[in-house]
C-alpha cells in the first residue's frame, strides 16, 4: 500500500492491465479455471463485522482502487464471456518467505536483528490474520469447486489483532523488550487508512468445508523461526535493506 501512494501509474499498469492481459490470455487459451487474487484491501475500513462478501467497496488507497478495477474486470469477463473466473480474496496473510516490507516480516526482522527500538507506524488498526498455509489450502480449495465459478470468496479467520499486538506477541516469542518508536513516514494519510478488518469465510467454508487450520500464536512462531534461520540470507539478498 505505502508505494502506491507515490508510484499509482506503476499499480495500474500491473493489477489491472496485467489482469486484463492474463484474462484476455485465458480467453483465448480456454483456460480450465482462473483464480483471481483480490485483497481485504477492497473493502477498506469495515462497515460492519464480519465482512462478507457483500461488503461494500472503498478505494481507500491507489492500491486498493487497482484491485478494486482488476476484480470488477474479472467479474466483467465472466459475465460477458463465460470465462471460468473465481476471486479468491484473503485477508492479511503472513508467514514464511513474505516480504520484509510487511508488517508481521518488518517486526521480525527489526526484533531478531537486535534493535533496541521497534519502529512502526499506526498501532490501532486491527487486522484479520491469515497463516499462508491456510491461505494457499483456501485457494486450491476455491479452485477445485464448481459452485465458485463466477463468485467472490473470503480467506478470513473471523478473529482480528490490532497491530501493537501482533508487534507484542512477536517481541515475546522471541523474547525481546524494545522501545517502539512511531515514525510518521509509516503512518498513512488519515482518510486512507484501513482502521478494521475482521473477515467471514462463511461463503468458503460452506461450499469448500475449508477453515483455518493456524493459530495466530503459532503462526508467527513458525514465522520467527523461519526469518531466523534465513536472516543472513535475506541480508545478502537484500544489501540496501536498513531496519
Amino acid at each position: 500500500v505505502p508505494y502506491s501512494y507515490v508510484a499509482a501509474e506503476s499499480f495500474i499498469d500491473t493489477n489491472v492491465k496485467g489482469t486484463l492481459n492474463v484474462l484476455n490470455s485465458c480467453r483465448r487459451h480456454e483456460t480450465e479455471r482462473v483464480m483471481v487474487t483480490s485483497t481485504s484491501e477492497v473493502y477498506g475500513t469495515a462497515k460492519y463485522v464480519p465482512i462478507d462478501e457483500l461488503h461494500p467497496r472503498q478505494g481507500q488507497s491507489p492500491y486498493a482502487a487497482s484491485k478494486i478495477s482488476a476484480d470488477a474486470l474479472s467479474e466483467s469477463y465472466h459475465r460477458s464471456y463465460g470465462l471460468p473466473v473465481t476471486i479468491a480474496r484473503p485477508f492479511n496473510t503472513y508467514g514464511p518467505r513474505q516480504s520484509a516490507r510487511a508488517v508481521v516480516a518488518d517486526v521480525i526482522m527489526q526484533v531478531i536483528s537486535g534493535s533496541e527500538k521497534l519502529k512502526l507506524g499506526n498501532v490501532l488498526p486491527t487486522r484479520d490474520m491469515v497463516y499462508v498455509k491456510d491461505t494457499a489450502r483456501g485457494i486450491i480449495e476455491a479452485s477445485r469447486c464448481e459452485a465458485l465459478i463466477g463468485e467472490e470468496v473470503n480467506i478470513a479467520t473471523g478473529s482480528e489483532a490490532g497491530i501493537l499486538q501482533i508487534a507484542r506477541m512477536i517481541c515475546a516469542l522471541c523474547g525481546a523488550d524494545p522501545e517502539i518508536e512511531i515514525e510518521d513516514e509509516r503512518v498513512r494519510p488519515d482518510r486512507s487508512e484501513v482502521e478494521r478488518l475482521l473477515g467471514s469465510s462463511a461463503k468458503l467454508e460452506k461450499y469448500t468445508g475449508w477453515k483455518p487450520e493456524t493459530n495466530l500464536n503459532d503462526g508467527l512462531k513458525m514465522t520467527i523461526e523461519w526469518f531466523m534461520e534465513n536472516l543472513q540470507n535475506l541480508r545478502r539478498r537484500n544489501p540496501g535493506f536498513q531496519l
